[in-house]
């Protein structure tokens, strides 16, 4: 299975329902990452037979962002996209909004629907809890007191993205007994995992599980799996448990499911805000990203979301 060979579930000619899911996945430059979004979306069409289920994405990988779009249009009345990611940085806040009002300007008798990314919340450390749990299982002494966690995450230029990390994790740590429950991430910003596995060295821990916060695998997951070897060797009295990405966990597929059903009911906060956001122009060409945060020298309310057809 490749990205090019699985991305359509187009009806028949004439048979088309009359709302598009779209989901829009980052891409990777490893295929296997790409090919699991496939397989997600697969799935995902099992699940919900009676749903017109696409993919698009962002880079890396067709069909493009913009292509994804206007596919997705063709016959439906009304699309409903879906960013398949974690954190909102600059692709979710500036791209995929900025894509959607070029599909509008090209589609003008179809309605656009942006939902939010999957964002900090409870099924999210669902998931994390049970990959602690299974890392855990692995140690030859599965104390939490002893055993340092890491939640690992990509890294933004977006500090309410890095927030939501950090946020995760200090969840985690909430509802774990876990002395220590410490956030990195692999690039962009910091700390990275280096120093953060010497800070709790040097702290005495003698475990450490590390939890990677990522959907598929791909070529920062490969990354850090040769970290964490690197690491067992630098610290051969430390005792380390890799997690693994999220994958296929039943969570990912009901969020998106909620996302769809709150979309079509028109429920308040249902829309990602930035879509249709004059500020977001604005930051566009001052080259930042944008915000909702409202320490950024604006205070701004959105439209309503546009009403749904008949």
């Amino acid at each position: 299975m490749n990205a090019a060979t699985c991305v359509s579930s187009c009806p028949a000619p004439g048979h088309f329902p009359l709302t598009t899911v779209l989901i829009v996945g980052h891409g990777s430059r490893e295929a296997s990452g790409n090919d699991e979004i496939c397989e997600f979306v697969r799935r995902w069409r099992e699940r919900q037979p009676g749903w017109r289920i696409e993919l698009c994405f962002i880079e890396f990988a067709v069909p493009s962002l913009h292509d994804g779009l206007l596919a997705a249009a063709q016959g439906a009345q009304r699309v409903l996209v879906l960013p398949l990611i974690l954190n909102a940085a600059g692709h979710v806040k500036m791209e995929i909004p900025e894509a959607i009002e070029h599909a509008r300007e090209h589609c003008p008798g179809v309605t656009f629907q942006y939902a939010p990314n999957l964002g900090a919340c409870d099924p999210l450390l669902a998931i994390l809890k049970r990959r602690l749990r299974q890392a855990l299982a692995t140690l030859d002494m599965p104390d939490p007191l002893t055993t340092g966690v890491i939640l690992l995450g990509r890294g933004s230029s977006d500090r309410a993205a890095n927030g939501d990390v950090a946020k995760m994790a200090r969840w985690l740590h909430e509802e774990s007994d876990h002395e220590l429950v410490d956030v990195a991430f692999t690039g962009i910003t910091f700390p990275r995992l280096e120093r953060v596995v010497q800070r709790q060295a040097l702290l005495g821990l003698r475990q450490v599980v590390v939890l990677p916060y990522y959907l598929y695998t791909g070529t920062l997951m490969q990354r850090i799996e040769r970290q964490v070897g690197h690491l067992r060797q630098q610290y051969p009295l430390l005792r380390f448990a890799c997690g693994s990405h999220f994958g296929f966990e039943p969570e990912i597929f009901a969020l998106l499911e909620q996302r769809v059903t709150e979309l079509q009911a028109g429920v308040a906060g249902a829309a990602m805000p930035c879509d249709g956001c004059r500020f977001r122009e604005i930051a566009h060409e001052l080259g930042h990203g944008h915000s909702h945060e409202h320490t950024q020298g604006h205070a701004h309310a959105h439209a309503p979301a546009e009403a749904m057809p008949a």
